[in-house]
């Protein structure tokens, strides 16, 4: 569950950080989130139980999107129209779309073990990988990409919900921010288009 103020104001400030825009439609055109101070290092555990770290993915661009797979709506909504504008560009620019990892990181640890992310991210898409670990390990990572989350319990029960921040990103090779993909206002195809902006 998201608190939508919060989410507009974690949009918001991390477009700004950004010291350049993406208009014009060109390649060459700066990122919109060209030099922000956001992502970084960090070492999970994949669906396959396998310790990943962020260096696994040089030479790739990274789509990351942080959720849980608990979540009864913003999350899979999210995912949903996430891959299918990844699955759009992979029609149109095959080669370029080779070059792209998404990838789906929890914020709930403590259900979301491998086999439990590894059946959700294989209901999206094959190359959807998931990325889970402890709770010391989750905590650095949302932390290095500004995520926020928070355990907000159920009344009278011992389930709960995690608010949390629902923007996925957009990294480079070199694991450099590009843009915000904010699927809130932008259908698949937007995405898509966003993909074909920035994957060279």
């Amino acid at each position: 569950m998201n608190n939508p103020l919060r989410l507009l104001g974690f949009a918001a400030s991390l477009a700004l950080a950004g010291c350049g825009s993406g208009g014009g439609g060109s390649k060459a055109a700066e990122p919109p989130l060209a030099g922000a101070r956001l992502g970084g290092p960090f070492t999970l555990v994949n669906q396959d139980g396998r310790t990943v770290t962020d260096r696994d993915f040089d030479g790739r661009y990274r789509l990351i999107y942080f959720g849980y797979t608990f979540c009864p709506d913003v999350c899979p909504d999210t995912l949903q129209k996430l891959m299918k504008g990844y699955q759009t560009f992979a029609k149109e620019a095959p080669d370029r779309a080779g070059k792209v990892q998404p990838i789906f990181i929890t914020i709930d640890p403590a259900r979301d073990t491998p086999a439990a992310m590894k059946q959700y991210v294989n209901a999206f898409d094959p190359h959807l990988i998931g990325l889970t670990g402890s709770e010391a390990q989750v905590a650095a990572a949302t932390k290095e990409f500004a995520v926020y989350s928070q355990k907000v319990a159920n009344k009278g029960s011992s389930d709960y919900l995690m608010d949390h921040s629902s923007v996925p990103m957009l990294f480079g090779p070199k694991g450099e921010p590009i843009a915000l993909l904010t699927t809130s206002d932008q259908s698949s195809d937007q995405i898509a288009a966003e993909l074909e902006k920035w994957v060279t």
